[in-house]
């Protein structure tokens, strides 16, 4: 059987999602509305050195949310490539980015359903923002029609003392 590769220093990088987080997150509906906001719990754990799998659990609208969050790293493509599934959609969110140079930035780029119209497409972009080893913060913004980015999701995510 031949020698599998090891993990490399992008899969290390990975490995400051692992643990218990508490999650605050502001969803913004319509522009100038105040946003929808939820709190909740992230659980990530690594698998093997090379993904980190993060199970989410929150209350949205009254409702219980679950979400699962695979993030890894592809030597091939020399980019982070993730998934996203929630109890909310059918849709399977794909991930695709890199970190910046300082390594407390990663930016992920997607394609998935557009909120304000049913069947359509739009582009996506995620942000990771590590402000520390404990605190990080998640934005999602949506390509407009204009070209413009809109900010529709932010969360703070704090780990669990």
């Amino acid at each position: 059987m031949p020698q599998m590769p090891p993990p490399v220093k992008e899969h290390e990088w990975l490995k400051q999602f692992v643990g218990e987080w508490d999650t605050s997150v502001e969803v913004y509906m319509e522009p100038g509305k105040p946003p929808m906001t939820c709190k909740g719990s992230e659980t990530a754990k690594m698998v093997g050195g090379f993904w980190v799998i993060g199970e989410g659990k929150a209350e949205m609208m009254g409702m219980p949310m679950s979400s699962l969050i695979t993030l890894g790293y592809d030597p091939a493509k020399k980019k982070y490539i993730g998934t996203w599934i929630d109890g909310m959609s059918s849709y399977l969110w794909q991930y695709e980015g890199t970190v910046d140079e300082a390594g407390k930035l990663l930016t992920l780029e997607s394609s998935g359903p557009c909120p304000k119209s049913q069947g359509k497409l739009r582009e996506f972009r995620e942000t990771v923002e590590f402000k520390s080893p404990d605190h990080r913060i998640f934005t999602s913004s949506i390509k407009e029609d204009d070209g413009k980015w809109t900010l529709i999701v932010k969360g703070e995510y704090t780990r669990k003392k």
